[in-house]
């Protein structure tokens, strides 16, 4: 797109959360697949599993990254860059048949877990102030609009066709994706400048990278194990010598002064406790759906029965998006956050209760969506009242890491407790349905620790030397350019 072209706001948001959408579809692609890739791979299981490990591990990396790199040479620029590599893990994913190069096409995917908070950012440089609210909500609840859509989507596509198709067709929404974004979305003139923090970067990478392998791998290593031990104790030793290397640099990777504004290191909190909440959800209902019905609790339906009872969830997150924007004008986001924590819990509280009939899991993911819509709607809205324009895509990409801690401890905390409390159904050994009932007890629990601690949120206060809100949209950030300048 011209500099000098005027940008269109509603083809700037549909564009940028088309891009999301796609992003988190790619997360749950190989899921209908997962059982089957020892056999397609022709490795263990062990090693298949790798398939869904680097992709957490690459975009826990890639997404801080990310957001400094787009707030020093432009969102836009990142953005492309984040879906080309998208398109180059699907393309390479679809043309392997043998562990290496699906591991890496795994990867390079996960490069692209920038895309959400880069688009949040760039909505906030460009659109108006009174677009900006729905917009950035919209574009936050994609992450779970296109999971929550794109289970049923895989499920069609790996019963009825081959398994590679899968890839092509996210290749084909990538580079789809990339092509409207080069057309149709401006590049931001509000930039930090400055030089990249390779050690920052470099102690980043490795510190996330121990903590989400002890997290991810602890179930197969043993939670006692001196690999797991020593991930953990490596992740802390090293995050802390990371963070001291932060606050004494010029230009650091992350701002860790800004991240512990009282607004921001609350929020992100909360995040990490949403997160989990969220991710408890696409673990537990799927399996109930899919157990035998000689267990006395499982449906006995297929995966895609179980995808399309998830889907109406993302329909839900995106249809409330727009009024958690209404609800975080009139009453703050803060408000926002805590109504959609508690909306969480409940759809907890109600599943507990419910799960005899498929309605119930229907009436339960709908709930819980419509928690989510508002707790990611108001997310971006608390970050980016409390940093300056040209840290926004920085503050959005952490928060954004956060969330993605939190659903990987949600998928460590299930597996624990559904591996310990089974019953046996002939020569198979299940998870038991009090087994689900404690994940979805922590469930709720997780989602009213985040009521909990979105409590301590400032209520509409804006940070020291933040820009106004009158300065939000183009002409002010262009006002802050000029400044800095």
């Amino acid at each position: 797109m011209s500099p000098n072209t005027p940008p269109r706001p509603n083809a700037v948001v549909a564009v940028l959360a088309f891009a999301g959408i796609v992003v988190s579809l790619m997360q749950t692609l190989v899921i209908p697949i997962v059982p089957e890739l020892p056999q397609l791979l022709h490795a263990s299981s062990s090693d298949t599993a790798w398939a869904v490990t680097a992709t957490l591990l690459a975009g826990a990396v890639a997404t801080p990254v990310m957001g400094r790199l787009g707030d020093m040479h432009g969102k836009r620029r990142m953005l492309l860059l984040s879906v080309t590599m998208l398109v180059a893990g699907s393309l390479t994913a679809a043309l392997s048949d043998s562990l290496t190069p699906m591991i890496v096409g795994r990867a390079l995917q996960g490069l692209a877990a920038g895309v959400i908070p880069l688009g949040i950012s760039i909505m906030r440089d460009e659109l108006p102030a009174e677009r900006l609210g729905s917009a950035t909500a919209l574009m936050s609840a994609s992450l779970g609009v296109g999971g929550a859509l794109g289970l049923p989507a895989a499920a069609v596509i790996a019963e009825n066709y081959d398994w590679h198709v899968l890839f092509w067709t996210s290749a084909v929404l990538g580079a789809v994706a990339a092509v409207l974004v080069l057309v149709l979305v401006p590049e931001s003139k509000v930039r930090t400048g400055g030089r990249f923090d390779v050690v920052g970067a470099l102690g980043m990478a490795t510190g996330l990278v121990c903590l989400l392998l002890a997290i991810s791998k602890g179930a197969d290593w043993g939670w006692g194990s001196g690999t797991t031990i020593g991930m953990f104790a490596a992740a802390l030793v090293v995050l802390l010598a990371w963070g001291f290397f932060e606050l004494r640099v010029r230009e650091p990777l992350v701002d860790l002064r800004t991240t512990a504004r009282r607004q921001v290191l609350v929020t992100n909190l909360a995040s990490i406790a949403i997160g989990f909440a969220m991710f408890a959800m696409s673990l537990v209902l799927p399996q109930l759906l899919q157990l035998p019905t000689a267990t006395g609790y499982g449906l006995g339906k297929s995966l895609l029965t179980a995808g399309l009872v998830m889907a109406p969830s993302g329909l839900v997150m995106m249809a409330v998006a727009p009024v958690s924007a209404v609800v975080s004008k009139t009453r703050g986001p803060k408000t926002t956050l805590m109504i959609g924590a508690l909306i969480v819990a409940a759809g907890y509280v109600l599943n507990i209760v419910l799960m005899d009939q498929v309605w119930h899991f229907v009436l339960v993911s709908c709930v819980i969506g419509a928690g989510i819509g508002f707790t990611y709607g108001s997310m971006p809205a608390l970050i980016m009242g409390a940093v300056p324009a040209s840290e926004t895509g920085a503050a959005n990409s952490l928060n954004t890491l956060m969330r993605s801690i939190g659903t990987s401890t949600a998928s460590a905390v299930a597996g624990v407790i559904l591996a310990n409390m089974t019953e046996t159904l002939g020569p198979v050994t299940l998870p038991s349905q009090d087994g689900f009932r404690t994940v979805l007890a922590i469930g709720a629990g997780a989602a009213l620790l985040a009521f909990a601690v979105a409590s301590f949120i400032p209520r509409r206060r804006p940070a020291t030397g933040q820009t106004p809100p009158a300065a939000d949209g183009p002409a002010g950030h262009a006002k802050v350019s000029e400044a800095k300048a």
